[in-house]
């Protein structure tokens, strides 16, 4: 185990404890039975030991997702009362309103719905305009959540019914507000809910205290599926059972694709169904990617048929996320609906250069923030980070609080000013750590609060601030772990550099789609030398090119900010890599690299 934590090149480098998971005795007699019945090598069997496998059987059911597997949708506590009361709607012609969040989860679920009621809708022989319609409030003026402005737009064109997507949970006041102007609400939504529930015709959520749901994972836009996989078993399907599971799934696919953004920008669990659901949508998108993906996709230079999880993570998410944070995340919702091709081409360009430009203001914001903690003479013996300047862009705040998580590695907040003495923020933890527990400490000094365990919104009046500070740093100090402040790389197996086959990366990218619950395999290679071309490359000279070999076998990778490393190497002194795989393909020659996680002379472990 080791830390450390040094500059270089102007590059902030982070080395990490190192915890190398261990199999048990029964483990190992797992790995040793899936090597013979699955016919792969002892590192592949591992990863799947790893991951709970435990027979051959469920070994293939893992990298070969079914739909057949995903829950009925009415184990959901209140399922029942959403397909009846949107059921009546549809058959009555009684406008509804497609209500969602601003960001990628949100944006997200808003064109699922739409486009399946759209649809069912059409079937009907109606023309779907004059009854659905869509609403995502404005970040700035109306912040996170059910809003009396969007409430007032239903009532002013004539909506009986709103769906909320990934908000509602806390909306009581809201709901409350909705139903003395004659709308019904149906919540979908997956944050934490508190005690007290909105008086909707039905509330899904699967962390409900009193729901059965098996899976607690999904998505706002998971919730939103599960409502239209429901309206499809009981309404579109003469079927039951698991039959009926599968064909409303099947019925579905084309949906899948926006949820599969949904899964990978929300940063949800990507096991059970949402590993599921996941897997087939990547699928649509690289078969048929509705028209405005197909763009994005484009501007975003993804080839076509090669998309991954990591573009969704990497290169979709952010763009469409920007929308929502530098202008309105309408303009996002637009573009999943369009079926235009030259609609969708502007509007991607546009969505483009909100990303680029949002790109600059969290730049110059991290900055700023990086230099108030500096001047801070108190901030080294503290165990949170909370920073403010009422000048910050309220769209990147969640964005510079992940990045001064990874450069303090402590439970971060941002703040910004807003309206009539209210400032509002986001909020990042550390791995283990519960930043909603530690938020709802302070309570009493809030005016709205809502998220998970890991990241969080909040707002509260500008003179609650220094209490805040004060009651939150309490909180953090007593209860987070010394452990828990140092960033830890969870290393699956230690690999001789002949395990790294063809066949053992097959299973590797069996196991996709990566993320949390399911993370991407991380290795470690011992005692590696210099081959022939270890070397700075970069711009700046600034990156490691690396070219290694244990003496009997050789492979390259690459080290971002590692230059420091390159005479060390040179010289021939042996180093301990921990990595990540994938393939490099170069004049159309495919090879397995390296992708350096960390990177410690043998010495320091």
């Amino acid at each position: 185990m080791h830390f450390l934590l040094y500059l270089c090149h102007d590059f902030e480098i982070m080395t990490y404890n190192w915890n190398i998971r261990c199999l048990t005795a029964v483990e190992q007699e797992t790995q040793q039975h899936l090597e013979r019945e699955l016919n792969i090598s002892s590192a592949a069997a591992r990863m799947l030991v790893v991951r709970g496998i435990q027979t051959a059987d469920e070994a293939r059911a893992f990298v070969r997702p079914s739909l057949d597997k995903l829950h009925d949708p009415f184990l959901m506590k209140d399922m029942d009362k959403a397909v009846e009361r949107l059921h009546q709607a549809i058959t009555q012609g009684e406008k509804i309103l497609i209500y969602g969040d601003y960001d990628v989860d949100g944006t997200t679920a808003v064109a699922l719905m739409y486009r399946f009621l759209d649809k069912v809708i059409q079937e009907q022989g109606t023309t779907s305009q004059d009854i659905i319609d869509y609403y995502i409030p404005d970040r700035y003026t109306e912040g996170y959540g059910v809003s009396t402005q969007g409430i007032d737009y239903a009532a002013a064109n004539g909506c009986g019914l709103i769906i909320t997507l990934d908000c509602g949970i806390k909306a009581v006041e809201k709901v409350a507000y909705a139903a003395s102007k004659g709308i019904d609400v149906i919540v979908c939504d997956h944050h934490t809910p508190s005690d007290e529930l909105p008086s909707a015709v039905a509330v899904l959520n699967m962390k409900r205290s009193d729901c059965p749901y098996p899976y607690k994972d999904l998505s706002g836009c998971g919730v939103g599926f599960k409502l239209a996989q429901a309206y499809t078993q009981r309404y579109l399907i003469e079927a039951k059972g698991n039959e009926a599971i599968r064909l409303s799934g099947e019925r579905l696919l084309p949906l899948l694709q926006l949820l599969a953004m949904s899964i990978a920008s929300d940063i949800v669990p990507i096991t059970g169904e949402n590993r599921i659901l996941a897997h087939f949508g990547i699928q649509q998108l690289n078969k048929a990617p509705f028209t405005g993906l197909s763009a994005i996709m484009q501007v975003a230079s993804i080839e076509a048929k090669t998309l991954t999880i990591n573009d969704l993570v990497y290169k979709i998410g952010p763009r469409i996320n920007a929308c929502g944070r530098m202008k309105s995340g309408r303009a996002a919702v637009e573009l999943l609906l369009t079926d235009d091709p030259d609609f969708a081409r502007q509007q991607a360009e546009e969505v483009n250069h909100h990303n680029e430009d949002r790109r600059d203001c969290d730049t110059e914001t991290t900055k700023e923030a990086l230099q108030q903690l500096q001047d801070d003479p108190t901030f080294a013996n503290r165990r949170s980070t909370v920073v403010y300047a009422p000048h910050w862009h309220k769209g990147v705040v969640g964005i510079v609080a992940s990045r001064l998580t990874e450069t303090y590695y402590r439970p971060t907040i941002v703040l910004t000013a807003g309206e009539d003495g209210i400032i509002s923020g986001s909020a990042r933890s550390v791995g283990g750590f519960d930043i909603y527990a530690a938020i709802d400490s302070c309570l009493d000094l809030l005016t709205n609060f809502g998220g998970h365990k890991y990241a969080a919104g909040l707002s509260m009046h500008i003179d609650n601030l220094p209490a805040f500070c004060e009651r939150f740093e309490h909180y953090v100090a007593t209860h987070i772990r010394e452990d828990q402040l140092q960033p830890t790389l969870q290393i699956e197996a230690e690999l001789q550099l002949s395990d790294i086959t063809k066949q053992f990366y097959n299973v590797l990218r069996h196991l996709e789609p990566f993320g949390p619950g399911n993370p991407r395999p991380l290795f470690v290679s011992r005692r590696l030398i210099n081959h022939r071309d270890t070397r700075a490359v970069g711009k700046e000279r600034e990156h490691l090119r690396l070219d290694v070999t244990d003496r009997l076998n050789a492979i390259t990778g690459i080290a971002f900010g590692r230059a420091d490393m390159a005479e060390y190497i040179q010289n021939g002194n042996p180093v301990d890599i921990c990595y990540e795989l994938n393939e490099n393909t170069f004049n159309h020659y495919t090879t397995i690299q390296m992708m350096v996680q960390d990177i410690i002379p043998c010495s320091v472990n």
